[in-house]
């Protein structure tokens, strides 16, 4: 069914579907066309190089007569100018993809989801979610090849003036890391934030808090003896002392890196990636004999409730905050470190780096070799004994000589 005259709201509102398509035309080449279902789409005949085709303008209501109209009139001044609205609504669609796909929010996306089996869970999160929410809802949108300093500077100000400076950094190095994910993939020229260096102050560090004297110590090893919580969560509290690992690598630490005969555990560094070799004192070994009869059936050798998974990233700090510590100032989990590191070195003067080399810290040596699980390793076996037996003296309340040993200086 065709109709001459020019269509009308009243017109097309009342069009009854049929069994098959009807077609209304407003003139100029442009109808309506209402389906037996009953959908309203708007067309455009017309002729490009000797051929007919149709282009689709959306449907009714969403596109009024109004907005039929006038996008009738651009592809008839297209067509007088020689060109194919066709080809041109499909170059479009196109374009638009392609931005799509190398927007900002695209592309930094891709990049969290190449390294999420690489990085721990918790910080694919935070990294998502300071994304979302301090990053995404300005520059997602923009092609990232077109975002400048001056744009992610605007981002980074925004973070800033709301007194989050460290955030602020953090976003800075992770929206550079974006970059130059792009930059590997081809979808940008370069990086621009380091053009922004200097443009934030630098934040203030903080520094967990840790007890670094041996009276402190002592204290807190007595506190951790008394703990009558969880058997799993007394015994990592009583080898975090003395292994002085990162806090997720005890937590999530597996019976099957650990050879109690050997007295070794080794492990995978969650920080660098690198191998890692802790040498078990006897006092660790006992412990850890004691905990296997209740958790060496399982992967996790402090597993939780869920025995299938590692006990909470917050159970230590809560078992300390539970024996009266304050975990914002006196000590956390990590605070374990910062104590073994002092004190070995102030009070029991064992070697730097030796210290460093148990901690898996990356420092070069003098030809500029970076860690070895190996190095140092007799050395380390015996700081480790040394380590355990003055921490169990510390905690009994003698008053502790330290001796010469092979890993330490003459004093």
């Amino acid at each position: 069914m065709k109709q001459a005259d020019k269509l009308s709201d009243v017109t097309i509102r009342n069009a009854k579907p049929q069994d098959k398509p009807v077609r209304f035309f407003d003139g100029g080449g442009l109808y309506i066309e209402v389906s037996p279902a009953g959908g309203k789409l708007w067309r455009m005949k017309y002729r490009f190089g000797g051929k007919e085709k149709r282009l689709s303008f959306g449907a009714y209501p969403d596109v009024s007569l109004k907005e039929a109209r006038a996008r009738r009139k651009e592809a008839k001044d297209m067509l007088s100018g020689g060109k194919d609205p066709g080809a041109a609504k499909q170059a479009q669609k196109a374009a638009i993809k392609i931005a799509s796909a190398n927007s900002f929010e695209a592309v930094a996306l891709e990049w969290l989801e190449s390294r999420r089996d690489t990085v721990e869970p918790a910080q694919y999160i935070k990294t998502l979610a300071r994304m979302e929410n301090d990053v995404f809802p300005w520059l997602g949108a923009k092609p990232i090849a077109e975002i400048s300093a001056v744009d992610v500077l605007t981002v980074l100000r925004r973070i800033d003036e709301r007194g989050a400076r460290y955030t602020a950094h953090k976003v800075r190095s992770e929206i550079s890391r974006a970059f130059r994910y792009a930059v590997a993939t081809g979808r940008a020229e370069r990086d621009p934030c380091p053009d922004l260096r200097g443009a934030i102050p630098p934040a203030r560090t903080e520094h967990m808090p840790a007890v670094t004297t041996p009276k402190e110590a002592a204290e807190l090893l007595r506190a951790i003896d008394g703990f009558r919580g969880t058997f799993v969560v007394r015994c990592a509290l009583l080898l975090a002392p003395m292994f002085f690992v990162r806090p997720g690598e005890l937590r999530k630490a597996e019976w099957s890196g650990f050879d109690l005969d050997k007295a070794e555990w080794r492990y995978l560094v969650t920080k660098t990636k690198t191998e890692h070799l802790v040498p078990l004192a006897s006092q660790a070994v006992a412990i850890l004999r004691e905990l296997h009869a209740l958790t060496g059936n399982r992967r996790y050798v402090f597993s939780g409730r869920d025995p299938q998974k590692p006990m909470s990233d917050a159970a230590v700090n809560a078992a300390l905050r539970r024996m009266g510590y304050n975990t914002k100032t006196e000590i956390t989990g990590h605070g374990f470190r910062a104590m073994a590191r002092t004190i070995l070195h102030e009070e029991l003067h064992f070697k730097p780096e030796v210290i460093e080399h148990q901690l898996a810290h990356k420092v070069p040596d003098a030809l500029g070799e970076a860690y070895n699980r190996t190095k140092f390793l007799k050395e380390r076996r015996e700081m480790m004994q040394v380590w355990a037996d003055y921490l169990e003296q510390l905690k009994q309340g003698a008053d502790v000589i330290p001796l010469r040993t092979a890993g330490a200086p003459s004093i």
